[in-house]
C-alpha cells in the first residue's frame, strides 16, 4: 500500500517538472524572437540612415560634377570669346593695312603721273588757259567687242565709257559733270567738252580708242569759258 500512495506524488511532480521545462523553452523563445525583432529593427533604423547618407553623398557628388562641368564650359566659352575677339582684331588690322596699302599705291601712281605730267600755257584757241598732256594716262577698259565705231547717243555704252575716260583725265566726277558737247574728233577720235555743275572747273577732253582697251586721254586743256 505504501508503494502506491507515492505514484500520485510522483505524478504531480513529474508534471510541474514537465511545466517549468516548457515555460523555459517558451521563455527562452520569446527573448530569441524580441532579440531578432531588435536586430531588425536596428538594422532597419541605421541602414535606412546609411541609405539616405549615401544618397545625399552620391547627390552632393552629382551636383559637384555638374558645377566642375559648368565651370569648365565657362572657361572654354570665355577662352573662345577671346580668340573670336582675337581673331577679329587681326582681320580688322588686316583690313586696315590692305586699305592704307591701297590708298598709298593710288597716292603713288597719281604722284608718278603728276611728275610726268607736261603742262604748257595756251593752246587750240583763245578759251584755253592751258594744255595738259601726260605719258601715264591709260585707256580705262571696255565692255565692247569686236570692230569698234564710235557711237554719241546718251544711253549707248560707248557713251558712258567716253565719259569716264573724261572723268578719269579731269578727275571730275561723273555725278559732278555738265557735258556741254561730245562729238566726233576722226576716225576712233572724240572731244568733248565738260565743267562741274558749278562751272567753276572747265575742260575740253581729247580721247582715242584703243582696241580691246577702250578710250585713252591724249589732251586736257583747262578752258577760262565755254562757248
Amino acid at each position: 500500500m505504501k508503494g502506491n500512495e507515492h505514484s500520485p506524488r510522483e505524478s504531480r511532480l513529474g508534471k510541474r517538472e514537465k511545466r517549468k521545462k516548457t515555460n523555459i523553452v517558451l521563455n527562452s523563445l520569446i527573448a530569441l524572437v524580441i532579440l531578432l525583432i531588435i536586430v531588425v529593427s536596428a538594422k532597419i533604423f541605421f541602414g535606412g540612415n546609411n541609405d539616405e547618407a549615401l544618397q545625399a553623398d552620391e547627390q552632393t557628388a552629382s551636383e559637384n560634377e555638374r558645377n566642375e562641368n559648368k565651370t569648365d564650359n565657362q572657361a572654354g566659352d570665355r577662352e573662345q570669346e577671346k580668340e573670336d575677339e582675337e581673331e577679329i582684331e587681326k582681320a580688322r588690322e588686316e583690313e586696315e593695312q590692305a586699305e592704307e596699302e591701297k590708298k598709298e599705291a593710288e597716292e603713288a601712281e597719281k604722284e608718278s603721273e603728276e611728275n610726268e605730267k607736261v603742262v604748257t600755257e595756251g593752246g587750240s584757241s583763245p578759251d584755253v588757259e592751258k594744255t595738259i598732256e601726260n605719258p601715264a594716262w591709260e585707256p580705262v577698259g571696255t565692255s565692247q567687242s569686236g570692230e569698234h565705231t564710235a557711237v554719241y547717243d546718251q544711253n549707248a555704252v560707248d557713251w558712258q565709257e567716253m565719259l569716264q575716260a573724261i572723268s578719269y583725265a579731269t578727275g571730275v566726277d561723273q555725278s559732278n559733270m555738265t557735258v556741254w558737247f561730245l562729238g566726233n574728233n576722226g576716225p576712233n577720235k572724240s572731244v568733248g567738252t565738260i565743267s562741274t555743275k558749278d562751272q567753276s572747273e572747265k575742260y575740253r577732253v581729247y580721247i582715242d580708242w584703243v582696241d580691246g582697251q577702250g578710250w585713252k586721254p591724249v589732251k586736257v586743256e583747262v578752258l577760262n569759258e565755254i562757248n
